[in-house]
């Protein structure tokens, strides 16, 4: 017999980054609930990211209006339905609005908390948080075994960021491109890989330079997420800046090598083993104290030198190359 229908709404987060910390919480459900089918609320940014799900109904993509006029649009679309649960990871007060058999709302964890634990409260998975996770199709995945053909290894790299207080200079991550692929390196020959929206062409083509063409996959607003994140499956390492792409990268399993100025590594460092942060000088409180809402147009990413970047990517290809040995002795 058929697993009867349990409807779910699930309101994920609006930013990219937020989003995909949180997905593992869909996964979990899908593993849980028989006949889960889901109706995903989102932002028209993180939207893509949930089009494989199974079970999938819907998804709304909510754009933001003046005076919270976004929210009764939502709940005229969806408070006709009884759903048997509702997870709000916006911490609305639709939830209570909607009376499902369930609800699971939002709330700020203790001070220190990563993200992917705080979300994983909302379902009191805390002491085993489920770690990201997105769906993609044997479509999406053959898409990105065309992109990526090849045996060289490849270096992933997201050059932009949301805000220029958190983007590392273009130039910078082009040395440590060359330093990396080059004769001598630790993927001597290997491939390029970078990535980024339609907006990031410029942040990209000094990165993309370092390596002749025919080495370089331009994934700089040719793909969407979910081809991306695919492609990030089979990159041997990548390096970015704090952002949905760097979430996305560690989502994906390819040790990732995260930048970090104006952020804080304690909330929003990857998530997995094989993921590691760095630096420069300041600390993030250092950095707030100057810029307390984060919001000036300055770099706060200066300090942080090409040599300390290279260093860490050795060190990470390094510690990797060690693990994948051992698990072969086994």
């Amino acid at each position: 017999m058929a697993a009867k229908h349990f409807p779910i709404l699930f309101i994920t987060a609006s930013r990219i980054g937020d989003a995909v910390l949180a997905s593992g919480l869909i996964r979990t459900l899908v593993d849980q609930i028989p006949g889960a089918r889901f109706t995903i609320v989102a932002s028209e940014l993180t939207a893509p990211l949930f089009a494989q799900i199974p079970g999938l109904e819907a998804i709304i993509a909510m754009q933001k209006r003046p005076m919270g006029i976004h929210w009764l649009e939502l709940w005229r679309r969806v408070h006709g339905r009884h759903w048997g649960l509702v997870v709000d990871l916006r911490g609305s007060a639709l939830a209570s609005v909607l009376r499902p058999v369930r609800r699971a709302v939002h709330a700020k964890g203790p001070a220190g908390e990563h993200k992917v634990v705080e979300a994983a409260r909302l379902l009191k998975l805390e002491d085993q948080p489920p770690s990201p996770f997105l769906f993609t199709s044997d479509e999406i995945e053959a898409r990105a075994d065309r992109l990526t053909a090849g045996e060289s290894p490849i270096l992933a790299i997201a050059p932009a960021a949301n805000w220029v207080g958190k983007t590392w200079p273009s130039e910078r991550y082009a040395m440590v491109a060359r330093m990396l692929l080059g004769p001598g390196g630790p993927m001597d020959g290997g491939r390029l890989m970078v990535l980024g929206g339609p907006d990031d062409q410029v942040a990209a083509a000094a990165v993309k330079a370092a390596v002749p063409r025919y080495r370089c996959i331009d994934l700089v607003g040719h793909e969407d997420l979910l081809v991306s994140f695919a492609c990030l499956k089979r990159a041997r390492l990548f390096i970015g800046a704090d952002s949905g792409l760097m979430h996305m990268a560690a989502a994906a399993g390819a040790p990732t090598l995260g930048l970090f100025g104006p952020s804080d590594e304690t909330h929003y460092r990857p998530w997995g083993t094989d993921c590691r942060t760095v630096r420069g000088a300041r600390t993030y409180s250092e950095i707030k104290a100057l810029d307390p809402h984060l919001d000036q147009a300055i770099c706060h990413m200066m300090e942080l030198s090409a040599s300390t970047v290279l260093t860490a990517a050795r060190s990470l290809i390094a510690d990797t190359q060690l693990k994948a040995a051992n698990a072969r002795n086994l």
